[in-house]
């Protein structure tokens, strides 16, 4: 899951500047004795840039260390709290359910709320897989094309399920189109994307999905909240592995911040593009997802939540 960063250009970096600095100062030394000031300058001035730009470049390296590290502690905090949540919840019922008789009512609902925690471990777990799979790269299947609309659908109304908000929470505007794409890809795109939506949106929560075919045999499927949305300076940034706004152990939304990362490498995989913006009313955030596909044929094309009379 971590990435194994090699020390190998740090250090060569390292070497390279101490040689150079170490040439400057013998060959100042011995031009100084020989004579030669303008062949001098025009050495020492060209090392000078050299080591300039070394250094320049092994900041940079030191940067991207510093916060690939700060990524990662803040995804091991999370980590931690999202594991121990529901298990300490899981231990109470448990307890609970040992140790005195309760009511059926109260022992359904402990159920329910046991089964919503296993679920959200095995949901932390597969994002868990699915990050580590993604990132060892390796060939990809060549996707069949399928119909989003419906699968759209049933992502909107099993994550208001997940979250308890009415099914008009997400509204839908669907051209239907048919697009390059595996079922289970397209699943975990539009899924994590409307998750954040409801999460991460106001109160109460609301999530606008619209789907249209684009010319170039592209389709263009948006996801809008009414939250906080993204400020412009940090957009390119939450697609990074471990990336999360804020501090972690001052959050009050669970998360791992590997939910972004895997839509950004799906996408990229079934060779489309994300991107994210204001929304068009200026409150909250929205993705908008281009992927190889096009409009369904009009004889064919099915009106979502429409059935053919009988």
């Amino acid at each position: 899951m971590f990435e194994r960063r090699s020390l190998k250009w740090p250090i060569t970096v390292g070497v390279v500047l101490i040689v150079l600095v170490v040439a400057l100062t013998i060959g100042w030394v011995l031009l100084s004795f020989f004579g030669g000031q303008w062949l001098l300058a025009a050495i020492g001035a060209a090392v000078f840039c050299v080591v300039l730009l070394g250094v320049v470049f092994y900041l940079v390296l030191t940067i991207k260390e510093v916060n690939l590290n700060r990524r990662q502690s803040n995804f091991m905090d999370s980590i931690t709290h999202e594991l121990k949540s529901p298990i300490a919840s899981l231990k109470l019922y448990l307890q609970t359910l040992t140790m005195r008789q309760v009511e059926e009512n109260e022992r359904e609902e402990f159920h329910r709320y046991m089964l919503e925690d296993v679920e959200r471990l095995d949901a932390l777990i597969n994002h868990l897989l699915i990050a580590a799979h993604i990132n060892k790269g390796g060939p990809l299947e060549t996707p069949d094309e399928m119909e989003l609309s419906s699968m759209l659908q049933q992502c909107a109304a099993s994550v208001c399920m997940r979250y308890r908000t009415p099914p008009e929470t997400v509204s839908l505007d669907l051209v239907p189109c048919l697009v390059r794409a595996r079922q289970v890809d397209a699943d975990l795109i539009f899924r994590n994307l409307i998750d954040n939506g409801i999460k991460y949106g106001g109160s109460p929560p609301r999530v606008e999905i619209v789907m249209r075919p684009r010319e170039g045999g592209k389709v263009c499927v948006t996801v809008s909240d009414n939250g906080r949305g993204i400020p412009a300076h940090l957009r390119n940034k939450i697609f990074g592995r471990f990336v999360r706004l804020g501090f972690e152990l001052q959050r009050e939304k669970p998360g791992t911040g590997l939910g972004l990362h895997i839509v950004w490498s799906l996408v990229r995989r079934l060779k489309g593009k994300i991107r994210v913006k204001d929304a068009e009313d200026g409150i909250g955030a929205q993705f908008e997802v281009l992927l190889p596909g096009r409009a369904m044929e009009t004889e064919t094309a099915e009106v979502p939540g429409e059935t053919e009379a009988s």
